[in-house]
């Protein structure tokens, strides 16, 4: 796995590039676009659940702005696996030639979109210190950590992504439950709720949810400035790794009959 992503680095950073470039070619603003949305669903979060529903961070202050950027700082987790977890059952079927035509890594496929994801969570978390700036000060300086943090769940949506890519191929069906289950995934989520805001039997169900460690200690490291649990950290790292390395063997294993069923 580690052999095809360093071999093709050269191909996976051009094809990266063209595919953040190419979703907003034609438009007027052009890639600005990938700075504006998140300040407006920033904005969109803020009016709706601290205006409308009056709601309150349990643990936080009373500042809307706050619980703002709380909602939105588990928001930038949940959109880079909920991205990347929609488009894969399609990669392959999207791209044909590549399975009839040429010589191609089709392996690659998956990693480019994670990039492309990436690259908006990247401009997310810099509308996140922007606004963290404008309201509170400096920003925490764990926030540095955040790399590390987003490592396991990096590998975890990559090994999904393998998979999903090539079930997409033999079973249609796939990327219609892959959209209902990330709309499920994004309630059964401590996105818009803190883990304690759940009954403590709920609690422990909702630590099975591969994105609640993540969201969780992006908070800390965010908002709180604490230090993440590196047990925690290290046993996720492991796991999503074993993850990973499943989905690359699944999709190298499944892709010999790409071309028969396309």
């Amino acid at each position: 796995m580690l052999h095809s992503l360093w071999r093709n680095r050269g191909l996976i950073n051009s094809l990266i590039k063209r595919e953040v470039v190419g979703r907003y070619r034609g438009s007027f603003m052009g890639i600005l676009w990938s700075f504006f949305n998140p300040v407006f669903m920033l904005a969109v979060y803020t009016f709706v659940f601290s205006v409308v529903f009056e709601a309150r961070w349990r643990g936080g202050s009373n500042s809307k702005s706050e619980f703002a950027l709380i909602l939105f700082a588990g928001m930038l987790v949940y959109n880079l696996f909920a991205e990347c977890a929609n488009r894969s059952p399609g990669l392959i079927l999207s791209n044909v030639n590549y399975v009839k035509k040429i010589i191609f890594p089709l392996e690659i496929l998956p990693v480019v979109a994670l990039g492309a994801a990436a690259f908006h969570l990247l401009v997310g978390v810099l509308v996140w210190l922007l606004f963290y700036a404008l309201f509170f000060g400096m920003p925490q300086p764990t926030l540095l950590l955040l790399p590390f943090i987003l490592l396991p769940l990096m590998l975890f949506t990559l090994g999904i992504a393998w998979l999903l890519a090539s079930l997409g191929v033999y079973l249609r069906d796939v990327g219609q439950i892959v959209g209902v289950a990330t709309t499920a995934l994004l309630f059964l989520s401590p996105v818009f709720y803190p883990v304690s805001a759940l009954p403590e039997n709920y609690q422990t169900l909702l630590h099975f949810n591969p994105l609640t460690p993540v969201i969780e200690q992006t908070r800390q490291i965010l908002i709180s400035g604490t230090m993440p649990n590196v047990t925690l950290w290290s046993l996720y790292l492991i796991g999503s790794s074993t993850v990973a390395w499943f989905g690359f063997a699944w999709f190298q294993r499944t892709r010999r009959g790409f071309a028969d069923v396309l």
